[in-house]
């Protein structure tokens, strides 16, 4: 399998290829839990029971987004097959993230949040993980996001050790780590990291 990628933002046009990402690696969620309006069994249960719900869902939201509004960064083959997602949007987007226990209220989200980015997620294809992909999807994203008017980007992984790659799906620490983001929250094993762009 190649690695001759190309990191690019999400489009319309790639909402089928990355349904098919998910499909290939066995992922009953389709980057849909952080949209998904019910609690915790309801989307237990879609996932074990319905997967093709999400990824219905998927695909009619990606494919008919406007295309200028940054949603996500995709490692993308010449062919059009997409090896490597992460999701990337404007915090007011993933409202359900913030309202989690671990983060309702937290002082690091006061203030104007009008131009701040959040990393909901990462998937890799298997074959091709710990291959430095997700550095590439990060690093594009930091522009993206700096061309898309943003002011931060924010983050929030599990600091824990020998996590299977798997639960690793909002990205290793080390990652966020080397390309400079702050600890803005430190509650172990979930902190919150901060990246800040200089303009």
């Amino acid at each position: 399998m190649t690695t001759e990628l190309t990191c690019t933002q999400l489009a319309p046009r790639h909402a089928e290829a990355l349904a098919e990402l998910f499909d290939r690696n066995k992922s009953p969620c389709y980057c849909r839990y952080w949209h998904f309006e019910g609690d915790k069994n309801s989307w237990l249960d879609r996932c074990a029971n319905q997967p093709e719900a999400s990824r219905a869902e998927l695909v009619l939201s990606e494919s008919s987004q406007d295309a200028d509004e940054l949603r996500g960064v995709v490692a993308e083959e010449a062919a059009g097959a997409i090896r490597g997602w992460m999701k990337l949007t404007r915090a007011s987007a993933v409202p359900k993230l913030y309202a989690q226990r671990l983060y309702r209220g937290l002082p690091c989200f006061e203030g104007d949040r009008t131009h701040v980015f959040t990393i909901g997620c990462f998937l890799i294809d298997e074959p091709l993980r710990r291959t430095g992909i997700a550095q590439r999807l990060l690093t594009a994203g930091i522009q993206l996001a700096r061309d898309a008017g943003a002011e931060a980007i924010e983050a929030f992984p599990r600091r824990v050790d020998n996590v299977p790659a798997e639960q690793l799906w909002t990205g290793p620490a080390e990652l966020y780590d080397a390309h400079g983001f702050a600890l803005v929250n430190d509650f172990a094993p979930y902190p919150v990291l901060r990246y800040t762009i200089d303009r």
